[in-house]
């Protein structure tokens, strides 16, 4: 079986949660200890990190989220987060 690959919304979730899981520990994080975390690609958390900068719910050269990126991220971390990769279905064998 393969696993699907993570939507981009799935990975900015994630991201944000951990941010703002960060932030409340009082405790700076990068972007090697972010993907160690969530568990992606780090080309898929620096694409989806510069999105979410773009978007300003995430501040990249501080790697903290602002006002409105925290209570974002604050909402996902309360609450159950989709699964980043999900098995995809065994295809049926025709005989």
């Amino acid at each position: 079986m393969h696993a699907t690959k993570p939507t981009s919304e799935a990975i900015a979730q994630h991201l944000l949660a951990a941010l703002v899981r960060a932030a409340h520990a009082g405790k700076r994080t990068n972007l090697d200890e972010l993907v160690a975390e969530i568990g992606v690609r780090r080309a898929e958390a620096r694409a989806t990190l510069s999105a979410l900068d773009r978007q300003g719910l995430v501040d990249v050269l501080r790697m903290r989220p602002p006002m409105l990126g925290f209570a974002v991220g604050t909402a996902y971390a309360s609450g159950p987060l989709p699964e980043l990769r999900t098995s995809a279905p065994a295809l049926a064998r025709v005989a």
